[in-house]
């Protein structure tokens, strides 16, 4: 099986390196294409207005000055030659990719990229902000995505999936022996705005803002990739990009089929 790994974190980031030994206990022809620097929240991002360039690291592995959509279509039409990857993985994100963050995530865009041109595809992220009772610092950050990922990759490929979704996998922050489950679950919205916009002064005195996160917990229903997570659970999502909310599809059908209205 050749599989072909990208992020958004960039090509030395260490979640990407224990992408790779989650893809070695799977197979050994492995490829790597990712971004020259990190491209977190670049979404699907495709660079139109500006020369990629490409830079080979080793043996099958590449790094680019593009975006993780980028990095996929470069290296399943051009950089590996005649043979396409079998599977597409992605991550493993620094950070859980869960809720709305999935419409901003690089790491979601290499999965779809990945499905858009026909490929299996997975993306994979790793909480990395401590719950209750458990230090983060205390153990190696992805170890839980390094200990069960080749365990339900593996069982995904062998149940497989409808060919235009991805599966969205996410991590908890807890001790490897504390993760006990495996939850299929559904993409939620929080209850509460998390993102922010921090102002800060430059040495120089201007000013600048830093674009970020606050860690606050939501109030998340059963059944979401959230609440899963915040559970202790491993969570698995599959994920389409058919935006169509089909319920106002059918009730304006009703009101506004036929000739457009004048005036």
């Amino acid at each position: 099986m050749r599989i072909l790994l990208t992020n958004d974190d960039g090509i030395h980031a260490e979640g990407l390196v224990s992408l790779e030994a989650i893809a070695r206990a799977l197979s050994d022809d492995i490829w790597i294409c990712a971004p020259e620097y990190e491209q977190s929240g670049a979404s699907r991002s495709l660079t139109l207005a500006e020369p990629l360039r490409v830079r080979k690291v080793g043996e099958r592995r590449f790094a680019t000055t593009g975006t993780p959509t980028d990095c996929v279509m470069l290296a399943v039409t051009e950089l590996m030659g005649d043979v396409r990857p079998d599977l597409v993985l992605s991550g493993v994100n620094r950070g859980a990719n869960l809720a709305e963050d999935v419409t901003m995530s690089g790491t979601v865009a290499g999965a779809i990229e990945g499905m858009a041109l026909g490929i299996p595809s997975i993306a994979l992220s790793q909480m990395s902000w401590p719950v209750p009772g458990h230090a983060v610092a205390d153990r190696p950050l992805f170890e839980p995505a390094e200990y069960f990922g080749p365990g339900i990759v593996r069982r995904l490929l062998d149940i497989g999936w409808p060919s235009d979704v991805i599966m969205n996998i996410n991590f908890p922050s807890r001790p490897i022996g504390d993760i006990t489950e495996v939850e299929v679950t559904r993409q939620t919205f929080r209850d509460l705005h998390v993102r922010q916009a921090q102002r800060r002064t430059d040495p120089r005195g201007q000013e600048y803002f830093w674009m970020g996160f606050r860690q606050e917990k939501s109030a998340p229903a059963d059944g979401t990739d959230l609440k899963a997570i915040y559970d202790g659970k491993i969570s698995v999502t599959p994920l389409h990009i058919d935006l169509t909310h089909l319920e106002t599809v059918h009730k304006l059908r009703a009101v506004l089929g036929g000739a457009p209205p004048r005036g």
